[in-house]
């Protein structure tokens, strides 16, 4: 059985927000062209895998996301 749910407060999801926010500027310079090799790879049929490996050391889950969103549409499972 579960144990009871926990909410984060407002200052640890700040804190996640600033965090995601500082990556993100960290590596402003090298997302683009990893998001763009993923890209690549996803349309060509490569392997996904391994660029998906290069691409979480300068992306965002969000940004990945919405780069795999571009080029394949998103998920939808039948209900």
């Amino acid at each position: 059985m579960p144990g009871e749910l926990a909410r984060s407060t407002e200052e640890e999801k700040r804190h996640q927000i600033d965090n995601l926010r500082a990556f993100q500027a960290d590596h402003a310079a090298q997302a683009p062209e990893a998001l763009k090799r993923l890209q690549e790879a996803a349309e060509s049929g490569g392997n996904i895998f391994a660029e998906l490996m290069e691409a979480v050391k300068a992306a965002s889950l969000g940004q990945i996301s919405a780069a795999l969103y571009e080029v394949g549409g998103q998920y939808r499972r039948n209900m």
